[in-house]
């Protein structure tokens, strides 16, 4: 009989066990519901049965993969519910547009008036179908029936993405008489979905669900409305160019106007651009242009176009980086695990910089530092500064936002401005593309290509770097006076072909081959294009390179 390995416990069970049954073996010492299996690092839902020997990791809502799964079947469940209540011939679409914060923005469309006492009987047969315990069944059907599938029951966002489809089977989930394609595993049954909300919001409603950290409570909805304006703007900018998920990409591509498109978009944020760089310079105070915003948004290049958008308006903009007023290395702060944390304020010689620019603003001359990466020390060299009246200071750092970090600056001196890649493209109308998978497609071909890292190793450290940005950025965006969208409708189109050759490269034993084997998936929905007609100044530069700018 096939041996499972998990930790250091070994058992034996039957050939063709499956894996639900040997999880209940398990599950009453762990907390939170084991939704799926890593089996010698493959991911496998627990339908799946014990086919030889194997260790095996138990993957629950704390785990990325477990979360995902967690979501996406309770927004299965939710679609069920919502057509079952609102009746199908009512709903022409419901569409997941965004995510807010721990849960998904949708917008229905069609002959209904969306209310709180719909969302309330949509809310009740949710919970009425998590009780049956229903199994959520997958099938394979061949792509073309699959697509002919999709048009029938007027998913026609699906019949075109599959359209453009190179794979020749179509995984389908069912739950009862309501089958849907989603891009990622499901739980086993409708038992496993015990935490939801809805509530309205805009022009549509939220399905408020749990967060990693918390998998068994849900968190009141607290809506960052600049973040929502803005992502629901990119979304308006996609439906005016024709462009809002992946089939209505590569149907453009394949009629030959991917030319007009990034044209268009990258005109649309230059017209961005030169409207913020039109607030600046209209007031008159304001000579601390602040920017932050996550990884592998584009900071770099953003600050550069938007100074030569304020030196076009007459002022004199000059750079600012915060990471020059770091603290010498070993004088740095360290995170739980004993390693730098250069990304707390406290690697930051607030008191230094606020000094600076304290004394910029009264006038003064003030020689500024370099921080010198090597060796890991500040270094003073003769770059001397005094601003008269038409200079303006770009100021670049991740704590931009922070008050904590020019808290001696007066706060009408300072613009600031939130930059992310919010993605606006959608698989199709139930299958979002999350903002952190664009920003790490960008950050891997960047660390690629600038410093020599694998794939793998930036894979390895995402999850760090995300739990910086959620400590020291995203509590500060609404702080900002504007937001800008880095993200470019057609961008992954064109990353696919730097990304996949360094995601093959990620060895198939390692940690990190599930996530590099989903990325490699997830990017075989787009027909790729070549980067030769990307402007030189385009902030896609920053990562694929040719840049006309340092970046």
């Amino acid at each position: 009989m096939p041996i499972v390995t998990i930790g250091a416990e070994k058992r034996e069970y039957a050939f063709g066990t499956p894996f639900q049954e040997i999880v209940k073996d398990y599950q009453e010492g762990i907390e939170n519901d084991i939704l799926l299996v890593s089996a010698d690092g493959k991911l496998k839902e627990l339908h799946k049965t014990l086919k030889e020997d194997c260790e095996l990791r138990l993957i629950t809502a704390a785990d990325r993969a477990g979360f995902l799964s967690y979501q996406r079947s309770a927004l299965f469940l939710m679609l069920k519910a919502f057509y079952d209540i609102a009746g199908k011939d009512n709903v022409s679409k419901l569409t997941v547009c965004f995510s807010m914060g721990n849960g998904l923005y949708i917008e229905p469309e069609g002959a209904l008036a969306l209310t709180r006492e719909l969302l309330d009987r949509v809310k009740t047969e949710m919970i009425r179908l998590v009780s049956l315990d229903l199994p959520i069944l997958k099938r394979s059907e061949n792509t073309d029936e699959a697509v002919e599938l999709f048009h029938l029951h007027g998913m026609y966002d699906k019949e075109k993405l599959f359209y453009y489809r190179r794979a020749s089977r179509v995984n389908i989930y069912s739950i009862e008489n309501f089958e849907d394609y989603f891009y990622g595993y499901m739980v086993k049954s409708t038992g496993y979905i015990k935490y939801f909300d809805l509530q309205l919001y805009d022009d549509g409603f939220v399905l408020l669900l749990p967060s990693r950290k918390n998998p068994k409570e849900l968190s009141a909805l607290n809506p960052r409305r600049k973040l929502f304006e803005v992502q629901k703007e990119s979304e308006q900018w996609g439906k005016k160019l024709g462009v809002f998920n992946v089939g209505t990409l590569n149907e453009a591509i394949s009629q030959g106007r991917m030319n007009e498109l990034i044209l268009m978009q990258e005109a649309l944020q230059e017209k961005k651009i030169g409207d913020i760089a039109e607030k600046i310079a209209g007031s008159d105070k304001s000579k601390f242009v602040m920017i932050a915003g996550p990884s592998s948004s584009g900071k770099t290049t953003f600050s550069h176009r938007l100074s030569i958008q304020l030196s076009a308006l007459g002022l004199k903009p000059h750079p600012i980086a915060v990471d020059d007023y770091f603290v010498n290395r070993v004088n740095s702060p360290r995170d739980e695990e004993g390693n730098y944390d250069y990304e707390a304020l406290e690697c930051i010689d607030t008191k230094q910089f606020n000094e600076d620019m304290t004394a910029l603003l009264a006038g003064k001359r003030v020689q500024l530092p370099r921080y010198n990466f090597v060796s890991g020390e500040r270094e003073y060299k003769g770059d001397y500064l005094q601003l008269g009246e038409e200079d303006i200071l770009v100021i670049e750092g991740i704590h931009c936002l922070n008050d904590k970090l020019s808290y001696s600056l007066p706060k009408e001196s300072k613009f600031k401005i939130y930059i992310s890649a919010l993605t606006q493209l959608n698989i199709d109308e139930h299958n979002r593309i999350p903002t952190t998978d664009g920003r790490l497609i960008r950050r891997m071909i960047r660390d690629s290509r600038t410093r020599g890292s694998s794939a793998q190793d930036t894979i390895r450290m995402w999850d760090s770097v995300r739990r910086g940005e959620e400590r020291n950025i995203f509590p500060f965006q609404e702080e900002a006076d504007v937001m800008f969208n880095s993200a470019l409708l057609y961008e992954l189109a064109i990353l696919k072909q730097y990304a996949e050759p360094i995601l093959y490269s990620v060895p198939r034993d390692s940690e990190e081959y599930p996530e590099a084997k989903r990325l490699l998936k997830f990017l075989d929905y787009f027909l790729g294009v070549s980067s030769e007609r990307i402007p030189q100044n385009s902030i896609l530069r920053e990562f694929v390179g040719g840049s006309c700018f340092r970046v």
